[in-house]
């Protein structure tokens, strides 16, 4: 069903979410895709971008061979400061995290469920290697956590659930799920899809999910 319709793309993604990033916004992209939102943030916006490694002011990728070697996330991927960057202790920056400073932060996900549940350190099995990192500091810290995902794994289930039945990073903290089918928005009420891609309905949406979902007004 899935496969007859318009998929957005990562960089569409990214573009997505990092044009609903309010300016003079402070955010944190976390490790993997997310991390593509640094390069798609609109001009004439003031997005201060903060890292879990100690920086603050984090600018785009580097173009290919002005690479420098002392400029990386968390992520260890080459990235750019902008002026007026400033660096710290990596306590300093999970201070900044735990203590409500982050405005936004852009997290990936294996699980996110109804009422906002997020599963992204791991997955659960037994081989899998667990990787947690900060996510559970931002999950509790920022003010409006964004996940950034693919709506179906790669058997096809989908990773927004009733549910999760991977270990929670956090409980209730998700806003707003970005996904290659749909946007939703987890509220009070239940989950509310918009910005479906083109060529999916309403209906085959809430089928693939195995969900019933709102309609946005």
């Amino acid at each position: 069903m899935s496969q007859d319709i318009q998929r957005l793309t990562r960089r569409e993604l990214a573009e997505r979410i990092a044009n609903d990033i309010p300016d003079g916004s402070y955010a944190n992209l976390g490790i993997g895709a997310p991390t593509e939102v640094a390069d798609c943030l609109p001009e004439g916006v003031t997005i201060i971008l903060h890292t879990e490694n100690g920086l603050l002011g984090m600018g785009p990728k580097p173009p290919p061979g002005e690479e420098d070697i002392d400029l990386m996330n968390a992520g260890k991927q080459y990235v750019t400061a902008l002026p007026g960057a400033a660096y710290f202790h990596h306590a300093d920056s999970f201070a900044m995290m735990r203590g409500g400073h982050l405005d936004y932060c852009v997290l990936g996900a294996y699980q996110v469920s109804v009422t906002g549940d997020l599963a992204n350190w791991h997955t659960g099995a037994k081989d899998a290697i667990p990787a947690v990192g900060g996510a559970m500091d931002l999950a509790i810290g920022a003010k409006s956590v964004f996940v950034m995902m693919d709506l179906l794994t790669k058997k096809g289930v989908s990773k927004l659930v009733e549910r999760c039945s991977s270990p929670l990073t956090g409980i209730g903290c998700v806003r707003r799920v970005y996904t290659d089918h749909a946007t939703f928005d987890i509220t009070p009420a239940g989950v509310v899809a918009h910005d479906l891609v083109p060529g999916l309905s309403f209906e085959a949406l809430e089928k693939i999910c195995g969900l019933k979902l709102l309609r946005k007004d």
